[in-house]
């Protein structure tokens, strides 16, 4: 028995619970405890308080307890359908269940027990032996929790008496009914798979078929706790069964495509994708209301498709002014839009991208307001054991980063699997933070259909074989129970197999639409086939307008002393005097122009508010109080669109999949991500593979999402130099042997001037199609006195340029022509005139994607003397754009491309200075004496 110096100890730790409560932060002040658009510290939730400081001296023992079994329960739970997993040792916790650690006696009568338990200790539990077997009930059965990790107290002990009271409650038969008939049904519809395909992959549910109930409470609770909007990610598992069940997927459609039939119209473009990463939505209709809830399409990379759905939701929420966009600041039914992530136990401990989400998820502007985690635990990744997959004892204990609570529960007991549902709803709607249910089953048939699990885990699936499915087990239970008729389930689920036969049967002639163009995308198309121009030029005066007012600054605002010299005073200047325009104003102007033509413009990534470069600043801190003003926001009194500026975490990957989800659910928002440096994209290369080059051909889901990649060989070394455009070029779908349209698949432009960037950025909006655009945007250029613009370069009747000819040659003298794209062509610009060469004309190439044919075959006309073609780029020979633009130029344009350029290098670039100088100027030499 231990001393009472340990009950001491415990009182000790109950008051540092109050003092952790007592430092609690309500929400992140982000600098500033004014508002900004997206984020608003000043939105009043009411959350619930503790009840801790009920307890005394006396009652302190019971206390630590019933806190013992909440911490700690989880370690000896039955959640287990296989059995106790080997890497759990519950000797360690044995003490802290034991009612002597805290001089109990099983005996001894619970007397005075706290109040705040009352729940727990009623009139049937009058023994300290009583009030642990109900503890063991509660906490060590087929549903527990894990709450040890959770920071705040109030937060905990709210979580722990719900799920105790919830734990206790009975289940309404109606929905035990209900949810036997889905899960029946999905059982069929698995079971009518298997026996028309038998060779097909359908990454059916078998095993965890109680999952389909906890969807069912999933939406059934969000509708009645007033979310409407439910958006959905999923791997491969069960992923068929949850479509076809409730999001409007036909199962006519389903075998449509196992039988290698279109899913799409043949007028709609597309190349399709493979079964499991089909999608689709619908409205499901509940008692207490209605819930719209849609899957997202994901690729077969696992958790890829996590931070797009929660990029999507935060989308949702701008569209309907919810969430943190809420201007009412007493609004309750705050954050309508849920998201509903679905892993598998391998990939969520295993994958990278998790923990960047799960960072990213809390951080202003990119809050969704809690997403509800469903782990799906096969114990199991495709054949590695768990004890091989994860260092740590659970598959979720990367979430405890963010004391994120966790419910566990036996996917073999449907029941637990309603009552976890029902808790993971009310505890996200009440914090508005993440939860966990992690769902303890088994794959019956192995990772697909067609695998041999027996050959790698062989007493596992010994178990696994005797054990009967869950819909047959439970629908028994029901029965006994007396719950519903025998004969009435046989008969809907007979009508069910019916309806299922009827549907493969006339799968072939279904009816399929495509409706990629519906809601927010009506008045958008496919982009044809032809390359169209679009005038997105602005008044002049209205770009004077949105100039002065990118940096105006209301009256007690501290500016910084260097930024109201070199960037207020001076863009004020420039706007009155007629001054050229930089790279930074040129991008306010389109910024601010699409705000004003009710478009949003969003901006992600590392630094953005500032800019890598110091030269944005669209973000400006009050050096005296830390408040954050961004001007564009507060241009004139009935404004209704916004600029969202979203410093990212350190993270690429999880930002730019997020930046990607809410582009494909807002055409009517420009969304940008901006690299730090160009190259580090690769650490989103998943996102760009699987998502942004590919999800229009795969899903007809289009995005205008704009990547910024800051490029150029500057003698920065290997990392911060190319943006590796010939990685994107080698993703798009441009033809070496055929006329480009604007049906490529991506947009990679290089420009050379403010006004060409200004007008991609409007291009973007105003076109009445959608493509990502890959822009290699500027480090030097950004304050290089040549690289400016004029605002009659930007006035109505302009327009983007993929090609800008030699504007200071005497065409019929030129017997050189040097095409280039980037800032090599002032490099080369300074050299032409240093060298005095008037024979020699620079060409450059401003969009590279789509190829730019018809441009560049007027332009070559129009050099009758030129003898020589030079491609001259500053990249290695293995990068830039060179192995791109070659093939097109010869088949298409008719024009046989000499190279002048670094030779090959394994790396970007080289990392010696000396080098680099010697390379700079070899490259000028190959240039112009070749």
């Amino acid at each position: 028995m231990a001393s009472y110096s340990f009950i001491w100890r415990m009182g000790c730790s109950l008051k540092f619970h109050r003092l952790k409560l007592n430092l609690r932060v309500s929400s992140r002040t982000y600098k500033t405890e004014a508002a900004v658009f997206g984020h608003n510290p000043l939105l009043i939730r009411d959350q619930p308080v503790t009840d801790l400081d009920r307890i005394t001296k006396e009652t302190l023992p019971v206390h630590c307890l019933i806190n013992g079994y909440r911490e700690y329960g989880h370690l000896q739970s039955r959640v287990n359908p296989l059995g106790q997993s080997s890497k759990l040792d519950i000797s360690s916790c044995q003490w802290i269940l034991n009612p002597e650690s805290y001089s109990l006696n099983m005996s001894d009568t619970v007397t005075n027990p706290p109040p705040v338990y009352s729940h727990i200790i009623s009139n049937e539990v009058t023994t300290v032996s009583d009030l642990v077997d109900k503890l063991k009930h509660i906490y060590c059965d087929k549903l527990t929790v894990e709450v040890a990790h959770m920071v705040d107290s109030a937060e905990r002990d709210w979580f722990c008496k719900q799920y105790e009271e919830l734990h206790q409650s009975e289940l309404m038969p109606e929905h035990r009914q209900q949810n036997a008939i889905l899960m029946k049904k999905s059982q069929v519809f698995e079971q009518i798979l298997a026996s028309k395909f038998t060779t097909l992959k359908r990454y059916g549910g078998d095993g965890c078929e109680s999952l389909i109930a906890l969807y069912n409470e999933i939406f059934r609770e969000s509708a009645t706790g007033g979310v409407d909007k439910i958006v959905v990610c999923s791997a491969h598992r069960g992923r068929l069964n949850l479509l076809t069940t409730f999001l409007g997927l036909s199962p006519a459609q389903v075998f449509r495509k196992v039988q290698g039939h279109r899913e799409w119209p043949e007028n709609v473009k597309g190349c399709g994708d493979v079964l499991s990463h089909l999608s689709s939505g619908k409205t499901l209709e509940y008692a207490d209301g209605e819930v719209y809830v849609t899957m997202i399409p994901n690729p077969s990379h696992l958790e890829a498709c996590n931070p797009v759905a929660a990029g999507k939701t935060r989308a949702k929420q701008r569209l309907a002014m919810d969430g943190d966009y809420s201007t009412h600041p007493h609004d309750t039914q705050t954050h309508r839009a849920l998201c509903l992530q679905i892993h598998g136990d391998a990939a969520f401990a295993g994958q990278g991208v998790i923990q960047e989400t799960l960072a990213l998820s809390g951080v202003p502007h990119f809050n969704v307001g809690g997403s509800i985690h469903v782990v799906i635990n096969n114990q199991l990744g495709f054949t590695t054991e768990a004890e091989r997959g994860r260092t740590s004892l659970y598959s979720s204990c990367v979430t405890k980063m963010n004391s994120v609570p966790v419910i566990r529960v036996n996917g073999e007991d449907a029941d637990s699997m309603i009552k976890a549902a029902a808790l993971a709803v009310r505890y996200r709607n009440t914090w508005h933070k993440d939860v966990i249910i992690d769902v303890m089953c088994y794959r019956r048939l192995g990772h697909n259909e067609l695998d041999d699990p027996s050959f790698t885990q062989p007493i596992m699936y010994r178990v696994i074989k005797d054990k009967m499915p869950v819909p047959d087990t439970y629908l028994s239970q029901l029965i006994e129970e007396g719950v519903c008729k025998e004969e009435d389930m046989n008969g809907k689920i007979s009508g069910w197999h019916t309806y299922l036969q009827q549907q493969f049967e006339t799968s072939k002639e279904a009816v399929i639409e495509a409706d990629h163009l519906e809601k927010q995308w009506s008045g958008m198309t496919q982009a044809s086939s032809t390359v169209t121009t679009w005038d997105t030029g602005v008044d002049e005066q209205l770009l004077r307008f949105v100039s002065a007012k990118s940096v105006d600054v209301p009256a007690d605002f501290t500016a910084h002393p260097t930024l109201n010299r070199s960037h207020i005073q001076r863009r004020i200047e420039k706007t009155q005097q007629n001054s050229p325009i930089d790279w930074a104003t040129a991008e306010a102007m389109a910024f601010g122009s699409l705000l004003i033509q009710g478009y949003d413009v969003r901006i992600s990534g590392q630094d953005v508010g500032r800019g890598t470069f110091s030269h944005r600043h669209i973000m400006l801190v009050d050096q005296e109080t830390d408040a954050i003003h961004i001007p564009l926001n507060h241009m004139y009194d009935e404004q209704t669109n916004f600029l969202e500026v979203g410093n990212s975490i350190l993270s690429e990957e999880a930002v730019l999949g997020f930046e990607y989800g809410f582009s494909i659910e807002s055409p009517r928002c420009l969304a940008i991500w901006e690299a730090q440096f160009g190259d580090f994209f690769n650490g989103a290369q998943i996102m760009i593979d699987t998502y942004i080059s590919s999800g229009e051909a795969k899903w007809l889901r289009q995005t205008g999402l704009v990547m910024l990649l800051p490029t150029g060989m500057d003698g920065a070394g290997p990392e911060h130099s190319s943006c590796r455009l010939e990685r994107f070029l080698q993703l798009t779908d441009s033809k070496e042997e055929e006329t480009d349209g604007d049906d490529v698949n991506m947009y990679v432009a290089h420009p050379t001037t403010p006004s060409q960037y200004f007008h991609l950025l409007r291009r973007q909006m105003l076109r009445n199609f959608r493509k990502p655009l890959i822009v290699g945007s500027p480090k030097t250029l950004l304050r290089l006195p040549a690289a400016v613009s004029t605002l009659p370069d930007m006035a109505p009747g302009t327009h983007f340029h993929p090609v800008l000819d030699d504007s200071v040659v005497n065409k019929s003298k030129v017997s050189k022509v040097i095409f280039c794209s980037g800032k090599h062509f002032y490099t080369l610009a300074e050299e032409r005139d240093k060298r005095k060469a008037t024979d020699v004309a620079l060409v450059r190439l401003e969009e590279l994607c789509p190829f730019p044919t018809q441009s560049l075959q007027h332009v070559t006309k129009s050099y009758p003397s030129a003898k020589q073609f030079i491609w001259s780029q500053e990249e290695h020979r293995n990068y830039g754009s060179w192995s791109f633009v070659r093939p097109r130029f010869e088949n298409l344009v008719g024009v046989k491309l000499g190279y002048a350029g670094r030779a090959e290098l394994a790396a970007p670039a080289c990392g010696m200075g000396i080098v680099h100088k010697t390379e700079c100027a070899n490259i000028l030499e190959s240039t112009f004496n070749s």
